[in-house]
């Protein structure tokens, strides 16, 4: 006999409690914030779905991990065994590596941004856009036209409108184009597309 699967098979390795609000409770603590997600402070937060950079319980693989990494600041085995399997990927020479994401695309933008220059997306991430335009460059979004319809049901919603780029890429010239990104994981979009 077959069972389908509702749950994702793991056991979780750490428990940490969390606060229950009512409905009522909940409107008012994001009226309070001036509907605002970022000024929600975490405890009145029962299920966090701003962030996708991982705030659930880690694997037992993931602490295991955590316990064998060699945190020296400098020469560390880990930061070696990162750097190696980076070059291997990427076949890069050079390996900055930052706290998050965030951190990196600040660096990333700042080499690669600049007055004049245009980043398309089907949907910047919120982040992204700032790090983009903190840089003097622009940010133009481009989804499909079924990702603007929530309600409606469809594969895949992370599709770039491939008329709109030509467009853009016709207008601005290519040489001005910074980069051309498709953002599948995307707060910004509605979530994981």
């Amino acid at each position: 006999m077959h069972f389908k699967t509702i749950f994702e098979p793991f056991k979780i390795k750490t428990v940490e409690p969390i606060q229950v609000s009512s409905e009522s409770e909940r409107r008012q603590y994001i009226k309070d914030a001036h509907y605002n997600t970022f000024l929600l402070d975490s405890d009145k937060v029962m299920i966090d779905f701003l962030t996708d950079s991982g705030t659930s319980a880690m694997s037992a693989a993931q602490w295991g991990a955590m316990m064998q990494g060699d945190e020296s600041y400098a020469g560390a085995r880990s930061w070696k065994r990162m750097e190696a399997a980076i070059a291997d990927l990427t076949g890069f020479q050079y390996i900055l590596p930052t706290h998050q994401g965030r951190a990196g695309e600040r660096i990333l933008y700042s080499v690669l941004g600049g007055p004049g220059k245009i980043f398309i997306s089907n949907t910047h991430f919120d982040t992204t856009r700032a790090n983009i335009e903190y840089s003097g460059s622009t940010a133009i979004d481009i989804p499909i036209q079924e990702a603007l319809d929530t309600a409606l049901e469809y594969p895949f919603k992370g599709n770039m409108d491939i008329d709109k780029l030509k467009l853009l890429v016709a207008k601005h010239g290519a040489k001005n184009i910074g980069a051309v990104i498709l953002t599948v994981t995307n707060n910004s979009g509605g979530g994981h597309r």
